[in-house]
């Protein structure tokens, strides 16, 4: 029964996630974008990871989805009078997702899971205490990065999206 419900949303969230990508309309998108996040949650409850799901749902599907659709309604994407994309620009775009999936693939590679730390021990790796002291002892600086680089986003998309004054 939990691998039939594994495949179930396992399908879901590449089906989604491969419709967040090649859908137009980037509200769309943005509700293929939650699904995943929701089915992804599905995934962490059949882990028993309860926290992480809640996690899961909580920010992202909330508040950062709320954050990305006001900002996609800030910039008015549905005018047409983009002009189009460069080749180069293309490519540039190409060669830095390739490298970034790279890098990806290189960390996950070299990584070493530390349950074994917590499982000899004898703490309960999934407790709330304890995800919260790795986060904020080991991954403090990532964890401070990543709120940077949101702001540094939405300030980006407030002044894109800012009208110019005509002379």
């Amino acid at each position: 029964m939990v691998s039939v419900i594994f495949y179930i949303l396992a399908a879901i969230t590449l089906g989604t996630g491969i419709l967040t990508v090649l859908s137009k309309n980037p509200v769309h998108s943005a509700v293929y974008m939650i699904i995943c996040f929701f089915s992804i949650s599905g995934h962490f409850l059949l882990l028993n990871a309860m926290f992480l799901a809640v996690v899961n749902v909580v920010v992202y599907a909330g508040a950062i989805m709320v954050l990305l659709l006001f900002t996609l309604m800030l910039m008015n994407l549905s005018e047409q009078h983009e002009p189009k994309k460069k080749v180069l620009s293309r490519v540039a775009a190409t060669v830095s997702a390739c490298l970034m999936g790279i890098v990806l693939l290189a960390t996950l590679l070299k990584s070493t899971p530390v349950i074994e730390n917590y499982k000899a021990e004898g703490l309960d790796y999934q407790s709330v205490s304890i995800i919260g002291q790795t986060l904020l002892d080991e991954y403090l600086i990532p964890f401070e990065f990543a709120s940077i680089l949101l702001i540094t986003a939405m300030i980006g998309a407030v002044l894109i999206s800012k009208k110019e004054k005509k002379a």
